[in-house]
């Protein structure tokens, strides 16, 4: 149960003890990073034009850290310089992957743009995208003290509705106590967001959630980060590109019209 207004509490630090990581880097399988550049290359072939694209980076629920896959689902619309991502369209793709298998972040490519780093368009993609994918990779990371100035403790059968105008936080006990502590799990996620060109570049970043089960405080952040190559044992065979030829030439549909959001990078 979560008592409403913890979080606005002004508290000082109190004690809090880590009960498991979040990944510093981000493992990707070699297979993974040749899907995403051969994506890129068959879009040129395909539609006669370099395009933006994005996908779905994929891990195996035993070890939800390693990117394993690609994924491309359809897109909605790709211009030269423009993609985005919707929650149903997330849930959708995830509800086409095996059950052993999780979305654990999205790819994006910038085609031939010479834009190497993220836009404002991937960072509102990449909230909606942490949103969902904390959700399904959250697990214990913390547990914490939530610390209570004016905490009020009541003994049950012993007080009035008047004794709950004391303090912004009542507990009853059945037993009358002097002290009391609030232990807090707080749950963390993460979610990666990779962008690649045309140019062979790419550059990655790890957005993390962590809230507090409790006081419902939460806290995002995101770094830059290293992405290490990992030998799975999967080659991209000619069986594969073939499959993934056909994906591109149904999902990844060039559009005609113009969003706004097409000209922000002319204000970053």
């Amino acid at each position: 149960m979560r008592f409403k207004g913890l979080a606005a509490l002004k508290r000082p630090e109190g004690y809090e003890v880590t009960l498991a990581g979040l990944p510093a880097q981000i493992p990707t399988a070699r297979y993974a990073m040749a899907k995403a550049f051969k994506i890129n290359e068959l879009v040129r072939a395909i539609h006669k034009d370099s395009y933006e694209w994005y996908g779905f980076t994929i891990a195996n629920r035993g070890n939800p850290e390693l990117i394993v896959d690609i994924g491309l689902p359809r897109n909605d619309q790709n211009l030269s310089d423009y993609t985005s991502v919707g929650p149903e369209k997330i849930a959708g793709f995830q509800e086409t992957l095996p059950r052993d298998q999780v979305i654990n972040g999205w790819i994006h490519s910038h085609g031939s743009l010479p834009y190497e780093q993220f836009s404002l368009t991937d960072e509102r993609n990449q909230v909606t995208v942490l949103d969902y994918v904390t959700a399904l990779l959250r697990k214990p990371v913390a547990k914490k003290e939530v610390v209570i100035r004016d905490l009020t403790i009541l003994v049950k059968d012993r007080w009035t509705e008047k004794d709950l105008d004391r303090g912004s936080v009542v507990l009853i006990t059945d037993a009358p106590i002097t002290e009391a502590r609030v232990i807090e799990t707080i749950y963390g996620g993460f979610c990666y967001a990779i962008i690649i060109g045309d140019a062979g570049w790419h550059r990655q970043e790890i957005h993390y959630k962590r809230r507090g089960i409790l006081s419902g405080q939460a806290v995002e952040e995101r770094r830059e980060a290293d992405l290490v190559l990992v030998d799975i044992g999967r080659h991209l065979t000619g069986a594969d590109i073939q499959t993934l030829e056909e994906e591109v030439r149904v999902k990844i549909q060039p559009g005609v019209a113009v969003p706004p959001e097409r000209f922000e990078r002319e204000a970053t």
